[in-house]
């Protein structure tokens, strides 16, 4: 039978108040996480039933719903119904609506500047990856990466493949969940901006010298290729922040 690690019962706060809800909410949650790594649960395997909860963690059906139903928020657990409650994947993705919040309200100008925070963030984090992209990407990947740049003038989402595609080779999982996550964030959010010019040739051409440069293992040359990529980027949140500071 599943364990979970038992915790002291506490009935008061450290400076002698009760325990709100929201401390107990967040406790369950936490004792629920404890006991996929004490058990070693990878992602894919079944939690214990719902009265296995209830009964280790001395806890009301309502109130490990509700801890279950937060962690399945955050891809910690996810509810198949009719099977029951297994351990997640926990991607970066889920992250994207709390990110999104902020940066749509974290400036004067509503999601300006923090919008140029995330730009800047995500380009340091792919200039900074395409040299060793250049060491470690194959034939077949380049002619990939280059088949979906052709088609970005009329499919939005190749762009999205094309940048998951790019860094693949990296062989780091956490990268590519990173640039999913600030590249999905970016697009949402870019209605803060004035809507840019019909520039699907210039998109295009910046991504296959993206590629042109990879195919002759320029890590310098990728690198100048990348910062180009997100030159226009930066020049339409610059010119948002200019027009929002003139009208305050």
């Amino acid at each position: 039978m599943f364990r979970i690690p038992r915790r002291p019962h506490q009935s008061t706060s450290a400076a002698g108040g009760a325990v709100t809800r929201p401390d107990r909410a967040r406790t369950l949650q936490d004792r629920i996480v404890e006991l996929i790594h004490e058990q070693g649960l990878s992602p894919g395997t079944a939690l214990p039933t719902e009265p296995q909860l209830m009964a280790e963690l001395g806890a009301s059906r309502n109130s490990v719903r509700e801890a279950v139903r937060a962690l399945q928020a955050l891809g910690i657990v996810e509810i198949r119904h009719g099977r029951g409650t297994f351990v997640g994947e926990a991607p970066l993705t889920v992250l994207t609506p709390s990110l999104a919040f902020h940066v749509r309200t974290r400036s004067s100008a509503p999601g300006v500047t923090a919008l140029g925070d995330l730009v800047e963030v995500r380009e340091l984090m792919e200039v900074g990856l395409i040299g060793t992209v250049a060491a470690t990407i194959s034939p077949a990947r380049l002619a990939a990466l280059e088949a979906l740049a052709a088609r970005m003038g009329e499919d939005p989402e190749a762009d999205r493949a094309f940048h998951a595609l790019l860094y693949e080779s990296c062989g780091n999982d956490l990268v590519l969940q990173l640039i999913q996550l600030f590249w999905g964030v970016y697009h949402e959010v870019e209605n803060t901006l004035e809507p840019p010019v019909d520039r699907a040739e210039e998109i295009v051409a910046n991504h296959l010298a993206i590629v042109a440069a990879l195919r002759t293992r320029d890590a310098e040359a990728a690198r100048e290729a990348m910062r180009r990529h997100f030159t226009d980027v930066r020049a339409r949140v610059t010119h948002a922040e200019e027009l929002a500071t003139s009208a305050s």
